[in-house]
């Protein structure tokens, strides 16, 4: 099996979704408050993950512009999720990085009074595993 396709099957496997459900209806996209940051649309990711081009989603912004808000799982008509397969790949990233994404030192750098705290903690949790 070639790397791209594993990336993909990995992708899968993470996310629990079947991104062959996917209609393009573009409600994800439509609903998704960074759409104008982004240069893979959620509704596009899906596509991308289909046709397991995962090197072309690692690379792009719009992997880290996502804001995990989940608007995009709660519109699509299919329950494809493409929050959950974006997310997915995000730690497909961090992983073959072989090391922690966030460890307990470096979050005071990055607090910020606008940052809710939820967000810490969730990116914490996530990414330390």
């Amino acid at each position: 099996m070639k790397t791209e396709q594993k990336r993909a099957e990995m992708i899968k496997e993470i996310s629990g979704v079947n991104p062959l459900k996917c209609m393009k209806c573009g409600k994800c996209s439509a609903s998704c408050p960074s759409y104008n940051e982004m240069d893979i649309k959620p509704h596009q990711f899906v596509s991308y993950v289909i046709n397991e081009d995962i090197e072309s989603l690692v690379q792009s912004k719009s992997l880290w512009k996502c804001l995990s808000c989940f608007a995009c799982v709660e519109r699509c008509p299919r329950d494809v999720k493409p929050g959950k397969l974006i997310d997915a790949a995000r730690q497909i990233v961090v992983r073959e990085k072989g090391q922690d994404y966030l460890t307990p030192d470096e979050i005071p750098e990055l607090l910020d009074p606008d940052t809710p705290q939820q967000l810490l903690v969730s990116a914490f949790r996530r990414y330390r595993r």
